[in-house]
């Protein structure tokens, strides 16, 4: 039988923000979070600087994978999502930031806790109450409880429940 492989998520929230900030200007952009495509991916490569393998995770039947964009600019993408939709909760899989936001010379700050709030809106779209689970790196525990409200639920289990999840919904997607 084939061990399934565990994704330990490494992802950092940088900045909580309302959308997706530019880190010299301040400016705030609004975004969109749709379902990738095939051809979305042609760019999404590790020569391009992305860690995961994408493409895999594309074909994967029981993820879905998002793209977060900015508005009227469909064709960058900023960060990306793997989800699996349980009996009773949100599964991440993966969350990655776009090479160009990530480490000292990102362009944007507020992408993961964009892609993470996306994750409990869909739980909650779901009738999930808001539930997200992921595993986390053991040196991240406390930054996934401290930024996101997480709840440690032993081992690398991490949980966002209702409450935690409503104020990052609220946070990124304002009525």
């Amino acid at each position: 039988m084939k061990k399934l492989k565990i994704n330990y998520l490494d992802f950092e929230i940088d900045k909580l923000t309302n959308s997706i900030e530019n880190v010299v200007t301040g400016d705030s952009f609004p975004t969109d979070i749709t379902l990738i495509s095939s051809t979305d991916l042609k760019t999404v490569t590790k020569k391009n600087g992305w860690a995961f393998d994408w493409k895999l995770e594309l074909k994967n039947p029981v993820r879905d994978v998002y793209k977060l964009t900015i508005v009227n600019n469909q064709s960058v993408i900023q960060g990306l999502i793997s989800l699996e939709i349980k009996s009773d909760h949100v599964y991440m899989h993966l969350v990655e930031s776009a090479p160009f936001n990530k480490g000292k010379t990102k362009i944007y700050t507020g992408v993961p806790g964009n892609l993470v709030a996306f994750a409990c809106k869909l739980a909650f779209q779901r009738g999930h109450e808001g539930n997200v689970s992921f595993f986390s790196k053991t040196q991240l525990v406390q930054h996934y409880i401290d930024t996101l409200g997480a709840m440690h639920f032993g081992g690398r289990v991490m949980i966002i429940e209702t409450n935690a999840a409503l104020k990052l919904i609220n946070k990124y997607f304002p009525k």
